[in-house]
């Protein structure tokens, strides 16, 4: 149960985007983008991410742009499982907050050449917080009650489960663009991904509330781990006492009085009295006559320590099982990804840019000062790769004041390998999970009010193509759609701040699968939802011509 559980909190904070971009990658990185959406065809001094190509549009000189946003998103989970408490309607709510979100673009253009770095969080970014826990992560610890209830008559379970985690992959991105003609340039360049996970994690107190006749267990809750160890305690005294009583039953049979009765053996001088009245309690005690024969009762007392030894087995197991566990680990890793770019210029008006981004295969590998699971073992490697990724952009202005933007992202998920895992902790492969690939539509306007302000708006639809089988509470894809708006104001022609807002709804997902109690299997229903804001300002600088 422990493995188990804590394994899933560590699949919670496995990288994943915090807000714009497909299933892995961030895209949100400037208050331009969060006042716009479009920016795949950018010849600002965000085009460093968006449109390396077009960054020979601009002047001479260095050009320095510092931006951060500040994300805010909820996760919610609805559950069905009949033991969960809440049932069955049990909702888990999961808080994910990235307060600095920095973005930092810088260029030294000079005539046809243009050399760029950009940093930013091109992955996760931000740090998750359970205050309740995840359906995976209580249901284990649900299927206590009917799992003792007939047994010890449990009705009701408690537990602590505390979990924090981050997760952010670092992007340094170099590269060159070089102007073939006033027309058409190109870039090529490279970035190098950095990426570290955190995972601190407790689950302790799991109680149950015993209630068994004749014994102190009166329905109070009390800790299972002690319950577990007391019981394993009383079965083995049990089983030694049945054991015992079995030896002797035999070696009444072996001396020919298996058929005699224990009261008769004892007549015959076969056995006391103190040893008739003890093997006879034990015959009452399993619900059997005192008049068994005595072959017969081998039988039963046999029968009765293996019943014993078994229970004893099992009150271990469940000791184990429900101890309080604790983790401290940390994963870390890198990766290289090669872009290249073109920008197109057509009647020096309409802006067409091309951007891939090959795949950045990434290992990470466990630092572990604390793991009392089993899961996150020191030195273990693991992957999370960041997709290849192909953007379009389009820029184009409709009238000398109102610019319309078009931008399009794919996402290569299904021939990446995300670390995704099963139930046991046994990888498995994108293309398995993954139907179709993760793609964004995005359009943006932009209307120049005056030469110092302008104000902008964008809407950007995103298409997951997981199935359902990818699905779980721990990580989820859903389909969205996102609007945005802000400004630009220049202070001077050399200094610009711009400022974004926007806000992500997500269509609801679902997902039917069965939880495994016992030898049965229950039908499990859990809907997923979603929504995330961000608010953005950035500072854009030129020094030169």
């Amino acid at each position: 149960m422990k493995k188990k559980l804590l394994f899933a909190l560590s699949a919670a904070l496995l990288s994943t985007s915090l807000m714009a971009g497909g299933i892995m990658t961030n895209t949100n990185h400037s208050a331009a983008y969060a006042r716009l959406l479009a920016r795949n065809a950018s010849l600002g001094i965000d085009a460093v991410y968006y449109n390396p190509a077009g960054l020979t549009k601009l002047g001479n000189g260095f050009h320095l742009s510092l931006n951060n946003q500040s994300i805010f998103q909820t996760k919610d989970v609805i559950n069905s499982y009949p033991y969960l408490h809440g049932s069955p309607d049990a909702k888990y709510t999961g808080i994910v907050k990235a307060p600095v979100f920095p973005g930092v673009f810088a260029v030294y253009k000079m005539d046809k050449l243009a050399f760029s770095f950009g940093f930013n969080p091109v992955g996760g970014g931000g740090g998750a917080k359970y205050d309740t826990g995840l359906p995976s992560f209580e249901m284990g610890i649900s299927d206590l009650v009917p799992s003792l209830a007939a047994k010890a008559g449990v009705t009701d379970y408690q537990a602590a489960i505390n979990f924090e985690g981050t997760s952010v992959y670092f992007g340094y991105q170099f590269g060159v663009s070089y102007e073939i003609n006033p027309s058409l340039s190109v870039f090529a360049g490279m970035r190098a991904v950095t990426a570290k996970n955190t995972y601190k994690g407790t689950i302790t107190d799991i109680m149950i509330n015993p209630s068994i006749a004749g014994t102190p267990y009166a329905g109070a809750f009390m800790r299972a781990d002690l319950f577990g160890t007391q019981q394993a305690t009383y079965y083995t005294g049990v089983a030694a006492q049945y054991n015992g009583a079995a030896a002797a039953a035999g070696s009444l049979a072996t001396a020919g009085l298996g058929a005699f009765t224990l009261a008769q053996a004892q007549a015959a001088g076969a056995i006391t009295a103190t040893q008739q009245a003890q093997l006879e309690g034990a015959l009452l005690a399993a619900g059997q006559s005192a008049s068994t024969p005595i072959a017969q009762a081998q039988l039963v007392y046999t029968a009765v320590s293996g019943q014993a030894t078994a229970g004893a087995a099992q009150m271990t197991g469940l000791a184990a099982k429900t101890a309080d566990a604790e983790v401290d680990a940390t994963q870390t890793g890198s990766g290289y990804t090669p872009i290249f770019g073109a920008n197109l210029t057509i009647a020096e008006k309409l802006t067409i840019a091309l951007k891939y981004e090959m795949i950045t295969k990434i290992e990470l590998t466990n630092d572990t000062k604390v793991d009392g699971t089993g899961a996150f073992t020191n030195g273990a490697k693991s992957r999370n790769d960041m997709p290849a990724m192909l953007s379009i952009g389009a820029s184009y202005p409709v009238t000398k004041k109102l610019n319309a933007s078009l931008g399009f992202n794919y996402y290569f998920d299904k021939s990446a390998d995300y670390g995704k895992k099963d139930s046991i902790g046994s990888p498995i492969e994108n293309k398995t999970i993954i139907d179709k690939n993760f793609f964004e539509i995005a359009l943006g306007l932009e209307y120049n009010v005056n030469d110092k302000f302008l104000v902008s708006a964008g809407a950007l639809r995103a298409q997951t193509g997981v199935s359902k089988t990818y699905q779980s509470d721990l990580s989820y894809s859903l389909t969205s759609n996102t609007v945005a708006f802000g400004g630009q104001y220049k202070i001077s022609p050399a200094i610009g701040v711009n400022v974004g807002a926007l806000y992500t709804m997500y269509d609801k997902g679902d997902k039917t699968f069965s939880h495994k109690l016992g030898t049965s299997y229950i039908p499990v229903v859990e809907d997923y939802s979603k929504t995330t804001w961000l608010v953005a300002v950035g500072l854009d600088i030129k020094i030169g011509k």
